[in-house]
């Protein structure tokens, strides 16, 4: 490896592409701008690529710089294993998991997750939720060690691989006692307001497929949210119509607190699993995430066959 090459010329190249800008990329390292260009500059030398394209627009990768994005991404999340390692080694602390979780998830099977992990010494689970793009972006730079969601558009799984843990349709709910239970028909949701998926959601291209497929065009009258506190409070006290996965309101409607229009949805079932930086051997505390993430599936099925 060049000898030129500084951890400070790794890390500058990740927060400008995190940032897509040299000024905001500068302010987050507390660098200047000048500062941040030479270091760029440098490592492109060192490269003999040109890794960034500058416009007016900000900053956008070159096939080149595609390339070596993940290989810096990977670098540095390493570097920062290692210092936790010495830290964590022979001391008192717990060694920390940060996994991010999609709604769907969130509200059930990442609670039995947690559950089994509860009983683990010494490992400390950190969960974070937030969309796809967000938390699929915090995965490839290093600040979460896994992500438990939807499969993405191939887009946003640069980087990162995806093992299938299940398959989950979108529901169509309402509150109860709600003008649509009575005749259930999807091309009446116009009728009514519609919480609708925005377009970085993993669930949205399947929303629109099953519309299309009814001939039904897209409500114009609608919020665009996957928000499950918003949309559980919103549609229990309006009539509003909510598009969401199944698993983010399988306890409402279970609790009678949401229903579900019996309408078919079979077209918009989407993997749900486990994503990992792609080409990194899994750390012991992954691998024990991993086998909790078995364990709870195990119980949540058990749970659903039951009579």
């Amino acid at each position: 490896m060049d000898r030129r090459i500084k951890i400070r010329h790794i890390s500058a190249f990740v927060e400008i592409v995190r940032q897509r800008s040299l000024k905001r990329a500068a302010d987050q390292l507390h660098l200047t701008q000048p500062a941040i260009s030479r270091t760029l500059a440098e490592l492109e030398e060192i490269a003999g690529k040109q890794l960034l394209l500058r416009g007016r627009a900000g900053v956008s990768l070159t096939p080149e710089g595609e390339y070596f994005l993940g290989f810096a991404q990977q670098s540095l999340v390493a570097l920062e294993r290692g210092f936790s390692g010495v830290a964590a080694a022979g001391g008192e602390d717990a060694t920390e998991i940060r996994v991010g979780v999609l709604p769907s998830v969130a509200t059930r099977l990442m609670p039995e997750v947690a559950a089994e992990m509860a009983g683990l010494d010494r490992v400390r689970l950190t969960i974070a939720d937030g969309s796809h793009e967000h938390l699929t972006t915090q995965l490839r730079s290093g600040q979460l060690d896994m992500v438990l969601g939807r499969l993405g558009a191939p887009e946003t799984m640069r980087g990162l691989s995806f093992t299938q843990l299940y398959l989950e349709d979108v529901a169509v709910v309402v509150r109860p006692g709600h003008p649509l239970l009575e005749e259930p028909d999807l091309r009446r949701i116009t009728e009514w307001q519609v919480l609708y998926p925005p377009p970085w959601a993993a669930i949205r291209p399947f929303v629109e497929r099953l519309l299309i497929a009814e001939g039904i065009p897209r409500p114009a009258w609608r919020i665009e949210t996957v928000s499950g506190a918003f949309g559980r409070v919103y549609a229990r006290q309006c009539d509003a119509v909510w598009f969401i996965s199944a698993g983010v309101v399988a306890s409402d409607i279970a609790e009678g607190r949401l229903a579900r229009l019996p309408i078919a949805t079979g077209g918009t079932e989407g993997p749900v699993g486990l994503m990992t930086r792609a080409g990194e051997a899994e750390t012991p505390e992954q691998q024990l995430l991993r086998r909790a993430v078995d364990r709870a599936l195990e119980t949540l099925e058990a749970f659903l066959a039951a009579p």
